[in-house]
């Protein structure tokens, strides 16, 4: 199984063993990582799961799109690494991700 490393604005790291097919925010969630709220359910309509893609890794995961695209236009420090974690399915081409949790969802 895919491992991912979530990054907390605190430093605190979290390796959580994801299975192929699931999203980032499927595996925080499940791994109870603190800054993934995810409140829309995975269904990109709500912001909650902001995080940005480590520079070693956007390559690899690639950009978001459409919906998501409009819906982190509505999400407070956006950046060229920003995806909505609902969005990022693990595969294992993702093994070792490393995902950074935004300072403002307070983690």
């Amino acid at each position: 199984m895919p491992k991912v490393v979530y990054v907390q604005s605190s430093g605190e790291t979290i390796i959580a063993e994801l299975e192929s097919g699931m999203t980032l925010m499927e595996g925080a969630v499940g791994n109870m990582v603190k800054g993934i709220d995810a409140e829309c359910g995975g269904a990109c309509s709500c912001g909650t799961c902001h995080c940005y893609i480590d520079a070693a890794w956007i390559d690899k995961v690639g950009a978001a799109n459409g919906d998501e695209m409009e819906m982190l236009d509505c999400v407070a420090n956006v950046t060229p690494a920003s995806r909505l974690s609902c969005q990022v399915v693990i595969d294992d081409q993702l093994d070792g991700l490393v995902v950074h949790l935004p300072e403002s969802q307070g983690y």
